[in-house]
C-alpha cells in the first residue's frame, strides 16, 4: 500500500518499509495503518509519521508493557514517551535517527476494535484478512469538537480570568492565556465555520490565511494595554464565529441545539476588562 503515498521521502519510506516488515512478523499485530499528512498524501520533509498499530485484543495488555522495547526495534530510537499530555496515553511519541534525518513518529498501539475511533481516514499499510479495511469502510473519521454551547458556557468566564491576570500584573500568565484562547476557541471555531477540521492552529497559515493575518495583527507583547487589546480582539472574533456557526448548526456538523447566548456574562466580562 506504500505506492499510495507518493509524497513520502526516502527517510519516510525506509522507516515504513522496516516497520511493515517487523509488524507483519509479530503475531500480536493484525494490521498497520498510517494517518495524518500521509493519509492525504501531503508529506514533506518536516512531516512526522502517525502510525496506528492494530493489536489482536488478547495480546493488548502484554504488548502495552513492551511498547518501548518494540519502538527501539523499529529503528535508531533517540527518545520516546507516552502521550498523556495530549490526552493520548496509547500513543508512544518517538524520535528516530533515520540516516541523516531526524524523524518524529507517533506509534499508537490500539486493540483492533478501537481503531474505529479516529480523526481521519488512514491508509492501510498491511492487514490480516481485510480486518482494518472493513472497520474503516464502515465509518468516516472526524476530528472531535465540543458543542457550540460548550464554548459559550466557558468563554466569558475565561475572558474574566484573563482580564484579572492582567489587572494583577501576572503578564506571563496573561500572555499564555491569550495563546490558549487562540488555540482552544478561536482557531477550532473558525476552521469549523469554514468546513475544515477543527484541529487548533495547525496549518492555519495555509488553510485560513485571512484569519492567520488577523491573528498575527493581535499578537501580544508583555504590555498591559496590548494584552487588553488582544482579549478584546479575541472576544470580537469569538462573537463573529459564534454567530456564523449558530445560523445553521447542523450544516456545520454540530448538534442542532439552540445556543443560549449568555449576554449577561458577556457584558459583565467585557466591562470588567474595560475597567482593568
Amino acid at each position: 500500500m506504500l505506492n499510495k503515498i507518493t509524497s513520502a521521502l526516502p527517510h519516510h519510506l525506509s522507516f515504513l518499509k522496516r516497520i511493515i516488515r517487523l509488524t507483519q512478523q509479530n503475531e500480536q499485530f493484525c494490521g498497520l495503518s498510517i494517518s495524518g499528512s500521509a493519509s492525504t498524501n501531503n508529506l514533506d520533509k518536516y512531516s512526522d509519521l502517525d502510525l496506528v498499530l492494530a493489536v489482536k485484543p488478547q495480546h493488548y495488555e502484554a504488548l502495552a508493557r513492551q511498547r518501548k522495547e518494540l519502538a527501539a526495534s523499529y529503528g535508531e530510537l533517540l527518545g520516546c514517551f507516552t502521550g498523556e499530555h495530549v490526552g493520548e496515553p496509547k500513543v508512544l511519541i518517538c524520535l528516530y535517527q533515520e540516516g541523516d534525518e531526524l524523524l518524529h513518529v507517533d506509534l499508537k498501539f490500539v486493540p483492533l476494535p478501537e481503531v474505529v475511533q479516529r480523526v481521519d481516514n488512514p491508509i492501510v499499510l498491511w492487514e490480516e484478512d481485510s480486518q482494518l479495511s472493513n472497520i474503516y469502510q464502515g465509518s468516516d473519521g472526524h476530528y472531535p469538537i465540543q458543542s457550540l454551547q460548550w464554548y459559550e458556557d466557558r468563554f466569558w468566564v475565561w475572558v474574566h480570568y484573563g482580564a484579572a491576570r492582567i489587572g494583577r500584573g501576572e503578564l506571563f500568565e496573561a500572555f499564555e492565556f491569550v495563546s490558549f484562547l487562540r488555540q482552544t476557541v478561536i482557531a477550532p471555531l473558525a476552521k469549523k465555520a469554514h468546513g475544515l477540521e477543527p484541529n487548533g492552529v495547525r496549518r492555519i497559515e495555509q488553510k485560513l490565511p485571512e484569519l492567520a493575518n488577523e491573528l498575527k495583527g493581535i499578537l501580544p507583547s508583555m504590555d498591559k494595554a496590548e494584552l487588553k487589546s488582544c482579549l478584546y480582539a479575541l472576544a470580537d472574533l469569538y462573537i463573529h464565529y459564534r454567530e456564523m456557526l449558530s445560523t445553521d448548526l447542523a450544516s456545520k456538523g454540530f448538534d442542532s441545539e439552540q445556543v443560549n447566548v449568555n449576554q449577561k456574562a458577556q457584558t459583565a466580562s467585557l466591562t470588567y476588562l474595560a475597567n482593568i
